[in-house]
């Protein structure tokens, strides 16, 4: 998806996690326009248009990493009239935490995002979901798809099996098995991709929202991602929904956590300005 026509609004991008297509933010992104915003969900750097087309070429999504997709957002925000609200999914949200920091954004919303650099909590269900990429070292340099099962532990846990599928059938792609070793070694690297500067104080707000039942990023995940913002004078917010899981921005129940996410940008007083 490129970039839209509607210039007149907040631009508001929208930034998909791994293993999901970026048409999954078709529902917010109507809900945004509606609201006044200009919204757009570019992909990472090689998805298809659509989630069956990504399926198809799985090569193309190959051996990406954290830093080329955070330059791939940033390069397409350069090209908006003016610094956008990021709102990102999994690793969306490290990747919306990145834009943030380095001046790309305005707002960031990092939704059950992915761990950063300094983050020492680990779930045993976290271990889990990455398993099948981290199982094999050559996955780094390829791409890789969740079965259907795998889906329904990673992002589906809390939903109906019939749902959980469907949204498998719609949504799931192949992604790069690179961000993932990116992220489980950032600790142990100097100079990790998934760094985030949490100490800065002249960056805009930052949103944090956690799923209670989450499996990919568990809560205490997120609330110790929360937690390495402690120093900055900036504000930094978090919102825990305790029965929701990974899935919680596309499933049945996204329009709670959309509303939650508007209604903070309301009192951040980033709420676009009525239409002439």
């Amino acid at each position: 998806m490129t970039v839209n026509e509607h210039t007149d609004g907040t631009p508001v991008v929208f930034i998909h996690g791994l293993w999901v297509h970026s048409t999954s933010w078709k529902p917010w992104v109507d809900l945004f326009t509606d609201a006044g915003y200009a919204p757009i969900a570019p992909g990472w750097p090689g998805d298809s248009p659509t989630a069956e087309l990504t399926r198809a070429n799985p090569d193309a999504v190959a051996d990406r990493g954290i830093a080329e997709i955070t330059q791939h957002y940033a390069d397409l925000i350069a090209d908006l009239p003016s610094k956008p609200i990021v709102i990102g999914h999994s690793f969306g949200g490290l990747i919306a935490q990145k834009l943030l920091a380095d001046g790309h954004a305005s707002a960031a919303i990092a939704i059950d995002p992915g761990q950063i650099k300094g983050v020492k909590a680990l779930a045993l269900a976290q271990i889990r979901t990455g398993l099948p990429v981290l199982k094999k070292s050559s996955n780094k340099e390829r791409a890789v798809s969740l079965t259907k099962r795998q889906f329904a532990y990673s992002f589906g846990n809390t939903l109906p099996a019939s749902e959980s599928d469907a949204l498998f059938d719609w949504w799931a792609i192949p992604g790069p098995g690179r961000v993932l070793f990116e992220g489980t070694s950032a600790n142990r690297d100097d100079a990790s991709p998934a760094a985030v500067d949490t100490s800065k104080g002249d960056r805009g707000p930052l949103l944090f929202i956690a799923g209670g039942k989450d499996h990919t990023t568990p809560q205490k995940v997120v609330v110790g991602a929360h937690a390495l913002y402690a120093g900055s004078p900036a504000v930094t917010d978090l919102k825990v929904f305790p029965d929701r899981g990974h899935s919680l921005v596309f499933d049945h129940g996204w329009r709670e956590i959309a509303d939650q996410a508007l209604t903070w940008l309301v009192k951040q007083e980033l709420a676009p300005s009525p239409q002439r």
